[in-house]
């Protein structure tokens, strides 16, 4: 069985803050890490691995050169191989484009049973990407899945999708798309050895270009991509609350009446 795990390095969004004037994201000096649902969805693929040692899972990101470490610790984790897509041609894709140039890497990367993904990136949060990839390779799919089983014939899928209210049980058949909520396991630690294969010459990671997977560039980087970013900012802080004070509830109560009429909330 083989398993693609579709990942993204993000920048650590507890360390992000806004330029004021630019109203742009300031990146210099911000750690980037694996995609937390991303995490998520290479825990459930490696427990899939855990119980059928003959699957191979490869990661498939694309990005900066830079992506190159997060594909490092994927592999110090469990997994096969990387796969890193870095093109000046697809920078600056928006969902759809980056969608296009990640349909186009599978396709390049051959045959598959399972594709996995989280469910959105934290530097994002559009939830977008996974479902399109489904979409452009013709693959069924479930979103926000919390739980998941596979029949030992490794065809038949039984998952939990997280509903606002609750859950449904969907089942699906390979090959399919999935993605990731962190309800669904807690991702597993980088071993020792792991590192230590992963940051050899034996790791297998691949560095392709737009040329090497054939993507139409028409349809990939920022001049194709039908939506951007118009400013980034963060909220003005909230004005501090007021705290009344009297003696006994009565007069407690009373005071706040009297308040609430001064700002016309009554």
């Amino acid at each position: 069985m083989r398993i693609i795990v579709c990942a993204k390095q993000v920048p650590d969004t507890s360390e992000v803050k806004i330029d004021p004037v630019k109203k742009t994201i300031i990146r210099e000096g911000v750690p980037s890490i694996l995609n937390p649902d991303d995490a998520n969805a290479l825990e459930e693929a490696l427990k899939i691995k855990d119980q059928y040692p003959d699957t191979k899972i490869s990661v498939v990101t694309m990005g900066p050169p830079q992506a190159k470490d997060m594909l490092i610790e994927c592999i110090a984790m469990g997994a096969d191989e990387g796969v890193l897509l870095s093109d000046r041609a697809v920078g600056g894709s928006d969902t759809w484009s980056t969608s296009n140039a990640l349909a186009a890497t599978i396709r390049k990367m051959g045959p598959y049973d399972l594709i996995f993904a989280g469910r959105q990136a934290i530097d994002g949060d559009t939830a977008q990407v996974g479902p399109q990839i489904a979409e452009k390779l013709g693959l069924p799919q479930v979103t926000y899945v919390m739980d998941f089983s596979i029949d030992p014939n490794q065809k038949d899928i039984t998952v939990k999708r997280q509903l606002e209210d609750g859950y449904e049980e969907i089942r699906i058949q390979a090959p399919c798309m999935l993605t990731a909520i962190k309800e669904l396991n807690t991702p597993r630690y980088m071993t020792v050895n792991g590192i230590v294969h992963a940051c050899s010459p034996d790791a297998d990671i691949k560095v392709w270009n737009a040329k090497d997977v054939e993507v139409d560039l028409a349809t990939v980087g920022l001049d194709a991509s039908p939506t951007n970013v118009y400013r980034s900012f963060t909220p003005a802080p909230k004005p501090p609350g007021i705290k009344l004070e009297a003696d006994g509830e009565k007069e407690l109560a009373k005071l706040l009446l009297l308040k609430l009429k001064e700002t016309h909330a009554i």
